[in-house]
């Protein structure tokens, strides 16, 4: 059974703040996240696309999965891709998921959040910061990079953001 979880929102209250009001159904929960950002030039119109797949073996030995696909405004690409990579932690957090393994394209992003490069840039390094908080809320949470052909989904779903703005 799938799930489709996009509220269809633009950018009002992108980033959620305060503690996950999660059901207990989804405790203890491991998920899976792929996440993109895409930008209309760079700076330009930018969207992020995020798809989460919630394993619910233990309960119904089903799978839920999530889709965002959020216009965020005008932003460069690396602004895209930690912007999707907040939001994504920010709904899997807010789904009760505990364990999360994360899949990007964005080389540059995941050596900074794995602490491989330092972030330099000072509007970054403000996403990094909450980013890093974030992932921090999970009991364990690993990022990893995937070539782009492994992305295509949230891709698709960052292009499709990217659409609402122009």
């Amino acid at each position: 059974m799938t799930q489709d979880f996009n509220n269809g929102n633009s950018q009002p209250d992108l980033f959620e703040s305060g503690e996950s009001s999660a059901s207990k159904e989804y405790q203890s929960k491991s998920a899976t996240m792929f996440c993109d950002g895409a930008s209309s030039g760079n700076p330009g119109k930018s969207g992020i696309g995020v798809l989460i797949s919630i394993d619910d073996s233990a309960l119904s030995g089903e799978s839920r999965t999530c889709r965002l696909s959020e216009y965020i405004g005008n932003a460069t690409n690396n602004v895209a891709e930690y912007s999707a990579l907040i939001r994504g932690l920010e709904k899997a957090r807010s789904l009760g998921v505990r364990n999360i393994d994360i899949y990007l394209d964005a080389e540059l992003l995941v050596k900074q959040m794995n602490g491989m490069y330092k972030v330099k840039n000072k509007n970054l390094y403000r996403l990094w910061t909450r980013a890093k908080k974030l992932s921090h809320d999970f009991d364990s949470c690993k990022i990893t990079h995937v070539r782009r052909e492994m992305n295509t989904e949230a891709d698709a779903l960052a292009r499709k953001a990217v659409q609402k703005g122009i």
